[in-house]
């Protein structure tokens, strides 16, 4: 089947043909269809060391900070990220820079005819893939074929029997646990915890971020389990002088003597990266810990250049609009608290909110957090995407005493807020689901 396709949105439109977890559509989350596949394909996951990456929140900025350092220091990485925000290609790249369309639209060649014109017994289970098997295999084959020698590895949906935990990595990191998910998951953070857990990989380590209390006894008693030795990342380096502008965040990261980097950064390190907030101080510490046990050769230089090119879309990125406009995907409580406490560090004053979110999301504390910090509030569904009910996150609204205004259409209400903030001088924070950053950037993105 090759040159089956003329470009990847076109390759895009294919894959969405086949069940997606995305939208809201149903399967069952087993890892014997991926290995199947993988296996036939040659094990393409198995042709450069990766790094996995799983969490709750920030597991995508940690990744590309990863991956950044990584290609400062020399290598070839591939950069597996997910959702995307304008097109599907985001989410297969070279350390954040676009990979070429033409190894993109050949590795789908190699994957597809694998899949195309079968019946659901052609696979274990009695199931086809899925779109995210499907684009993880594509994303494989692209960094075998782009000579990738390293790859950082982002979980879509929890660890343990996501489609992207067949790669036998060198080490794994995990980011914050929260609340996510529930239906998947399980409905506490010690359940989330053990399905995040299922990445570590026996004998190799596995570098965690602060966690809560009842997250870390699961890391613990997992890596304890596989005899994967536990790096602890507070444990490790500490961060100060933290600043954020719509510049990025900066800081300065010291590294305990339990750390081996602490005799080759005696003084720390001053990082920068375009990705804001003051997590990404934290965030920036996991990420050099982890390169540095995947690259033992690491210099201040790799750290610092890798750090100031890494960016990922939609997480708290500032559009230089008049007036500007911010777009931070958080869906969970915690995220969105830490997106305001962005947006109110960068943007003090009065404000406006556009705000949806999907109809599993937890959207009454996260109203309790938004609505008293608004001065002009528009609510509206999250796209076509995925499913919003609209109805009940009016009434979390209401809740809170807030006025607000509602808007079923989701292009009508990207438009009224826009208008309304311009026409007042006030500054647009956009948040609650990624789906509705990503229309809001296909409308004003220049």
């Amino acid at each position: 089947m090759p040159g089956r396709f003329t470009d990847t949105d076109e390759l895009y439109a294919f894959l969405l043909g086949y069940v997606n977890v995305e939208k809201g559509q149903k399967t069952v989350f087993k890892l014997d269809r991926m290995r199947s596949l993988c296996e036939r394909l040659g094990d393409p996951q198995s042709a450069y060391r990766t790094i996995h990456v799983a969490g709750s929140k920030g597991k995508g900025s940690v990744s590309a900070m990863i991956a950044r350092v990584l290609e400062a220091s020399g290598r070839r990485v591939g950069l597996y990220t997910s959702p995307h925000l304008l097109r599907w290609k985001e989410r297969i790249s070279l350390a954040g820079d676009e990979m070429p369309e033409a190894e993109l639209l050949e590795a789908a060649d190699e994957v597809l005819p694998l899949v195309e014109g079968k019946d659901p017994s052609d696979f274990p289970g009695d199931e086809l893939p899925t779109y995210f098997e499907l684009t993880t295999l594509i994303a494989f084959c692209a960094f075998r074929r782009g000579g990738c020698d390293r790859a950082v590895i982002e979980t879509g949906l929890g660890g343990r029997l996501d489609s992207t935990n067949v790669v036998d990595s060198d080490l794994s990191v995990i980011t914050p646990i929260e609340l996510e998910h529930t239906e998947w998951l399980g409905d506490t953070i010690a359940l989330i915890a053990g399905e995040k857990a299922g990445i570590i990989k026996p004998g190799k380590p596995c570098y965690l971020s602060g966690q809560p209390r009842e997250a870390r006894a699961v890391f613990t008693q997992a890596c304890a389990a596989r005899g994967s030795p536990l790096r602890e990342a507070p444990e490790l380096a500490s961060v100060s002088a933290v600043s954020i502008g719509r510049e990025g965040t900066s800081a300065r990261i010291t590294f305990a003597s339990a750390s081996p980097l602490a005799k080759r950064f005696p003084s720390g390190i001053d990082a920068r990266t375009p990705v804001i907030g003051v997590v990404q101080a934290d965030n920036m510490a996991l990420a050099i810990l982890a390169a540095a046990e995947s690259e033992g050769g690491l210099n201040s230089d790799d750290i610092e250049r890798g750090m100031a090119k890494a960016f990922l879309p939609a997480r708290f990125q500032v559009l230089d609009l008049d007036p500007p406009v911010a777009l931070d995907g958080a869906h969970t409580p915690n995220s969105v608290l830490m997106a305001l406490d962005s947006f109110k560090s960068i943007f003090p004053g009065p404000a406006a909110l556009l705000f949806a979110c999907a109809e599993d999301k937890r959207h009454g504390p996260m109203a309790a957090a938004l609505a008293p910090e608004f001065d002009r509030i528009t609510l509206t569904r999250p796209g076509t995407f995925k499913k919003g009910d609209l109805a009940a996150l009016e009434e979390s609204f209401r809740n809170t005493g807030a006025r607000f205004s509602s808007i079923e259409d989701h292009v009508a209400a990207i438009g009224a807020a826009r208008d309304e903030a311009a026409s007042l001088g006030l500054p647009l924070l956009v948040t609650g689901s990624f789906y509705l950053c990503s229309e809001f950037a296909r409308l004003y993105q220049r």
